[in-house]
């Protein structure tokens, strides 16, 4: 909760910087994108990793269909 709990209309992340010691750490997945997108039956398109959380005001209608499309990938 970098902002607290309020909404943001707009954010763009400008600079990333990970640590040489850091990224040795990390191994990668198993096996590639390809196969992710083969299991998934997904392609032409970034995958999104996200949580919806009930925190943002939604009514239980609009929290559900945020839900809905979130885990649907849409």
């Amino acid at each position: 909760n970098v902002f607290g709990f309020k909404a943001l209309r707009a954010l763009r992340l400008e600079d990333l910087r990970i640590s040489k010691a850091y990224v040795k750490t990390f191994l990668g997945p198993p096996h590639g994108i390809q196969v992710e997108r083969d299991k998934l039956n997904k392609y032409g398109r970034a995958f999104l990793g996200c949580t919806i959380k009930p925190k943002l005001g939604l009514s239980a209608k609009n929290y559900g269909r945020a839900c809905y499309e979130c885990l649907g990938g849409g």
